[in-house]
């Protein structure tokens, strides 16, 4: 059993944790025992960071000192301001953005020289990386189209201030809501591959910013985070084609194309994140314009019936941003503003029951080669 080759490491036990459970065949995800249909209906996105965290909701005054605390944090030295500015003259990728941002934000954290190990300087940077991460990337944004950077405001939400600072214009409390509801989905999903590699960092005993920085990294890959963008991509292609969706879905399989956004290595049915964020974009559209979302609905019965195959979170989460005006190359730094959360969490697991991660491969090259001097090859 021990030398049962399991590739990607599927189905294999690395830990134990208390933050996050799926029910792949049920469609049911968990954070520390709360549905995550009652979160993103009812709990704001502080409140579930601070469950994440300290294991349990916050009392009202505990979630106001909470929400207080990260506010503010959220403005950034100006040697962030000048790297940030550099990284979107030399029009560099947004996640690759957001992985230098995310590393240099540890050379103004006052915690900086703190063992890795310590809780408490762990929860302040966390919290300065959860609040400064959407400062980072509305401002990167912004001067990618050559407009100055919106400070953040300390008396809006989480995710109103990043609405606000990415527009320069304070959203309405539908958009504030569904944004807020977006990042209250994507926080924590158990051992995905980005929460992995954190932990993998952590187990080095690396600091906190070494493992985000891993985790940001590992995100950026169309297989994890990415696929949100190619969504969009695809429904824009739809349009343009002038075909029906199904029509459209049918003629790009037959040319060995692959659609983003369905399948998951959990889940067995619809993810309920999918569920859930299908119904902000059914009432954004009715809004505005349903096409994206019938484009989707259209794309997601087709390849149900015919393929058996149900939509993860990234098939729904890029028609709501779309339509809440998100520029589409920032899709993924969103998933990663979210996702600090879960990572943070995790990473204090890791530290609190330490053992270096450190599996083994198979090896299946030559042995016994004899070794010829150089001079001689």
């Amino acid at each position: 059993m021990a030398d049962e080759l399991k590739k990607g490491l599927e189905g294999v036990l690395v830990a134990e944790s208390e933050l996050s459970f799926i029910d792949g065949d049920a469609g049911q995800l968990i954070y520390r025992g709360y549905s995550i249909d009652d979160l993103a209906r009812q709990a704001s996105y502080e409140e579930v960071v601070y469950l994440l965290w300290h294991g349990e909701l916050p009392e009202e005054g505990d979630l106001a000192e909470f929400s207080d605390a990260m506010s503010t944090e959220r403005a950034l030295a100006d040697g962030m301001y000048d790297l940030v500015r550099e990284l979107a003259d030399a029009d560099e990728e947004p996640m690759a953005a957001m992985r230098t941002i995310a590393s240099n934000l540890s050379a103004y954290d006052p915690d900086r020289d703190a063992d890795p190990t310590d809780r408490e300087a762990n929860l302040r940077k966390g919290r300065r990386l959860t609040a400064k991460l959407p400062t980072a990337l509305a401002a990167f944004s912004r001067l990618r189209e050559g407009d100055e950077p919106v400070a953040p405001r300390e008396d809006l939400s989480h995710a109103a201030n990043f609405l606000y600072m990415l527009n320069d214009e304070e959203p309405d409390d539908v958009l504030a809501e569904t944004f807020d509801m977006a990042l209250v989905l994507h926080a924590d999903h158990g051992l995905n591959a980005s929460t992995f590699s954190a932990m993998v960092t952590a187990s080095t005993l690396a600091d906190l910013h070494s493992a985000i920085t891993s985790a940001v990294g590992t995100l950026s890959g169309s297989l994890h985070g990415g696929a949100n963008q190619d969504v969009m991509e695809m429904l824009k292609e739809v349009d343009e084609s002038g075909k029906e969706a199904r029509q459209w879905v049918d003629d790009a399989l037959d040319r060995g194309r692959r659609v983003p956004g369905f399948g998951h290595r959990v889940y067995n049915v619809k993810d309920p994140r999918a569920r859930i964020l299908s119904e902000k974009s059914k009432a954004l559209g009715e809004a505005g314009d349903m096409k994206w979302y019938d484009y989707s609905v259209g794309i997601e019965e087709y390849l149900g019936e015919e393929k058996g195959l149900a939509p993860n979170v990234d098939f729904y989460s890029a028609s709501t941003y779309y339509q809440m005006g998100i520029p589409v190359d920032i899709y993924t730094p969103i998933f990663a503003v979210s996702r600090v959360g879960g990572w943070v969490a995790h990473v204090l697991e890791q530290y609190e029951d330490n053992r270096l991660i450190r599996p083994r491969a198979r090896y299946v090259g030559d042995r016994d080669l004899d070794f010829t001097p150089v001079e001689e090859r």
